[in-house]
Formats: structure tokens, C-alpha cells, sequence
């Protein structure tokens, strides 16, 4: 498990949940290949509403005919790592924004894994 505390930088990727890398989607592939570099850990979320650079409103109210609903890649890691990621984005994304933000790590702990491992505190 990589180790991660203090200063770090949070990378977003924002595309459309129905943008898709060789017949997959988008956002898996890029939570894939973020594992793949041994990045500290991605969460994909996925909006309920939202618009972007073609100004075209997404939504998942029933009655709305838009799908392609907004989803955000996240990822934080060390400024080195996360800067070291940014060229296989280009590759990937050809629509949607992605962002850089600081932030800092205050806790980065995994699940206790195989025996003679202690549990995680409040976990019994």
C-alpha cells in the first residue's frame, strides 16, 4: 500500500458517464490505469445534474430525456506522482476538464489484510 500523509494534490477529471475508451467507459479506464501507476487511490462519483463546455444541461430527473449523466474521477497522491499521471489524461480524455487542487492528507488508511494484521480502530 502506498504511503500518503500531509501535502498531496487532488486531480478531477469531469466527463460524461456515457464517453467511453475502446467500447469501456471513460472513468474506468482511467480508475484502471491510476491503479495501474500505483497512484494511492481514485473514487469515481457520479452527479445527478450538471452542464459543462457545451452548455447542454445533464439531468436524472425522470421525466427528462439527457442521460450522459456528469461523473468526477478523483484522485489524490503526491504532487510528483499525480503530475507524472497528467500525460496518459491526454491521451484519454477528449472532452470535459480536468483540475488540479493542493490538499492535504490527514489520514490514508487501507482495511487490515490477512491474518496477524490489527483491525482498523472502531471495527470489532
Amino acid at each position: 500500500m502506498t504511503s500518503l500523509s500531509g501535502r498531496a494534490l487532488r486531480l478531477t477529471v469531469y466527463v460524461g458517464e456515457d464517453d467511453t475508451w475502446h467500447h469501456k467507459p471513460l472513468y474506468s479506464e482511467i480508475v484502471h490505469r491510476a491503479h495501474a501507476a500505483g497512484l494511492a487511490g481514485a473514487s469515481v462519483f457520479r452527479g445527478i445534474e450538471g452542464f459543462g463546455a457545451s452548455s447542454r444541461i445533464h439531468t436524472s430527473r425522470l421525466l427528462s430525456l439527457s442521460e450522459d449523466l456528469p461523473v468526477a474521477v478523483v484522485v489524490v497522491d503526491a504532487e510528483e506522482r499525480v503530475r507524472a499521471f497528467l500525460p496518459q489524461l491526454d491521451e484519454l480524455v477528449d472532452e470535459g476538464l480536468v483540475t488540479l487542487e493542493e490538499c492535504e492528507v490527514v489520514r490514508y488508511v487501507g482495511r487490515a489484510q490477512g491474518p496477524g494484521t490489527a483491525e482498523p480502530k472502531g471495527k470489532k
